[in-house]
């Protein structure tokens, strides 16, 4: 299966986001709350609903989004997507570019993906800001279904500013003598985290029980957090975003 989705928003009259495009297909749909109940300030929300099994091994997923300058969006998500192995040979494919101008906000908050056994699945997010342009993404991985252990995953993640990369990173899934290292994710079955670039940045690095919270070099920050469960993971992120100097405005627009 191949599905493609593409959303663009874009500031419209009296300081409101406005959807202004929007494409999606089965197994990607994506739904707009309607204007009269757009968020007070003004942000444009989506809803992203998974209207079929996917990914299957094969599919190949697509998502862009643009948001122009000034706009808000917050894409966020309905329920988990459970990554399965297919009939034919071939990891499944899944990637997710999103493009943000001079001045624009973009919150992407996809609910938790959860690798089944058996499953080969590759995941690619692309985050492209401009000047002034404000971003948080959120990932959630767990590995197998209750009582499974995890198939197979590579997740990469790449986040430019102003032509300046901020975070590149990958994660492997799937060696179980890798996943049980205490310098890898010490046998957690969640993992959560979230980038953040945002008005400032954490001057040190925070940490707790499970969860850090560490300023990038080049500017903004990402949140960590493994656990047994996505409820406690979730509860340990929280906390690590908590610790950023602008959570109060995060916790208030997402949690």
């Amino acid at each position: 299966m191949r599905a493609s989705a593409l959303l663009s928003v874009e500031l419209g009259r009296g300081g409101r986001s406005v959807v202004r495009g929007l494409r999606s297909q089965s197994p990607m749909a994506m739904v707009p709350r309607r204007a009269a109940a757009t968020s007070a300030d003004g942000t444009a929300v989506v809803h992203l609903v998974g209207s079929a099994a996917t990914p299957v091994g094969g599919d190949v997923v697509d998502l862009r989004v643009h948001v122009g300058p000034g706009a808000r969006l917050l894409l966020r998500g309905t329920a988990a997507t459970v990554a399965l192995p297919g009939q034919h040979a071939g990891p499944s494919r899944s990637t997710v570019l999103i493009e943000v101008a001079d001045g624009g906000t973009v919150e992407y908050l996809p609910e938790a993906t959860v690798i089944s056994s058996r499953a080969d699945h590759q995941a690619e997010m692309s985050v492209v800001l401009g000047d002034g342009a404000r971003v948080r993404c959120r990932e959630t991985l767990v590995l197998g279904r209750y009582g499974e252990r995890s198939g197979r995953l590579a997740t990469t993640t790449h986040v430019v500013r102003g032509g300046t990369p901020l975070l590149r990173q990958r994660l492997d899934i799937g060696d179980e003598r890798l996943t049980a290292s205490a310098g890898y994710l010490a046998g957690a079955r969640v993992l959560a985290t979230e980038t953040v670039v945002w008005d400032s940045d954490p001057v040190e690095p925070s940490s707790g029980d499970w969860w850090s919270l560490a300023p990038l070099a080049a500017g903004g920050a990402l949140a960590t957090a493994v656990a047994d469960d996505a409820v406690v993971a979730e509860k340990r992120l929280a906390e690590a975003v908590s610790h950023h100097p602008d959570a109060k405005e995060l916790e208030v627009r997402s949690w």
